[in-house]
């Protein structure tokens, strides 16, 4: 029985794991880099295994990023869960994983896909409708010109990071989190 058989009795982990490998292919050589042919055997996969799961690349690239939303969504939920006071919770939630972003586990495969961000107007759309409903949703403890401010910095921050254009000094860096989180409570 090969490895690739065993895998098609799990699905989900399959899908996984392929996700993965795109990241990982898409950080190492961009996103042009990252063909069916390489996501299949750097999953250990067939071609047909992997079309079973993403008929071409635009899907495939699509899932991981729908895969790292997913995620970015969780950590601002956690970062939301631990911190008890309403009122701009959610805007120091997504500053906290903006500046946190480029360590975590996804980092690389969003440094890639914020570039895609910017020149594919289908995944610059979900981004925007992603913020703009989290935006609404939390428009009643989040509407202030203080979270606007510190979001629209954290954004500033995040992509200077994922671009390598300006790097904080981690004493900066922690002064400029402190301040922007201090934005959210005014």
């Amino acid at each position: 029985m090969t490895n690739a058989h065993r895998k098609s009795k799990q699905p989900e982990q399959v899908r996984q794991q392929v996700l993965a490998v795109t990241g990982a292919l898409a950080a190492e050589a961009g996103i042009s880099g990252v063909t069916l042919d390489a996501v299949a055997a750097a999953a250990g996969v067939s071609k047909g295994g992997l079309l079973h799961h993403f008929p071409n690349k635009a899907a495939l690239i699509d899932g991981l990023f729908e895969r790292l939303l997913v995620a970015f969504d969780a950590a601002v939920t956690a970062a939301m869960a631990a911190d008890s006071v309403p009122a701009g919770r959610y805007s120091r939630a997504y500053v906290a994983v903006c500046f946190d972003l480029e360590d975590a586990p996804a980092g690389a495969g969003w440094r890639v896909l914020t570039v895609a961000l910017l020149a594919d107007p289908s995944l610059k759309a979900r981004w925007q409708a992603f913020v703009a409903e989290k935006a609404a949703h939390h428009a009643e403890t989040d509407a202030t010109p203080g979270c606007l401010a510190a979001r629209f910095a954290a954004d500033g921050v995040w992509l200077a990071d994922m671009l390598g254009s300006h790097r904080l000094e981690p004493g900066e860096r922690q002064a400029l989190k402190a301040r922007l989180m201090a934005l959210t409570t005014e």
